[in-house]
């Protein structure tokens, strides 16, 4: 990674700790279509170097192209950027399945990472069986949202570690 981390995993500035806040942007939703919601944060994160205001105001964002597994094609999508000290992951609060993105990158792993004003190219490994459990450990104890989400359902929590390569 070319860039210094974030020393802990930081969220979202308006600091939503609770899953089931009715006032969090993911509980939102009834009156708003999710894709176009997505589609109006990725111009604003590339109109203004991976600053975006309203409800990601103050969050560190990034934009994950992955290659659809049934269609070939590339998909965007913004999430937060997460940190385990220089180790960039992401996850997801998504209850009824796990995105679209998670098994894209199952599929394959290749990516393309957009973080602040930088284009990566990236490897995306979803962790599995020892690394996993190690790693979501970790994840629950230091992340309250992700802990109150995990919480709230069985599956457990989809965590992807990337490893960026080149910025172009």
């Amino acid at each position: 990674m070319t860039e210094a981390a974030p020393p802990a995993d930081t969220a979202s500035a308006a600091e939503y700790c609770a899953y089931t806040d009715p006032d969090a942007p993911w509980n939102r939703f009834t009156d708003r279509d999710p894709a176009g919601w997505n589609t109006e944060v990725i111009r604003e994160f590339r109109a203004n170097g991976g600053r975006v205001g309203g409800d990601y105001a103050g969050t560190t964002l990034l934009l994950l192209t992955t290659t659809g597994t049934k269609t070939g094609k590339r998909h965007v999508v913004p999430l937060t950027a997460r940190y385990r000290g220089d180790t960039l992951y992401v996850s997801s609060l998504l209850d009824e399945r796990y995105p679209a993105w998670y098994h894209n990158v199952r599929a394959d792993p290749a990516v393309i990472v957009e973080l602040g004003d930088h284009v990566y190219h990236a490897t995306a490994r979803v962790l599995t069986g020892a690394a996993y459990d190690e790693f979501a450990a970790w994840v629950l104890a230091n992340n309250p949202l992700l802990a109150d989400f995990q919480a709230t359902t069985e599956r457990p929590i989809p965590l992807v570690v990337l490893t960026l390569a080149s910025s172009h």
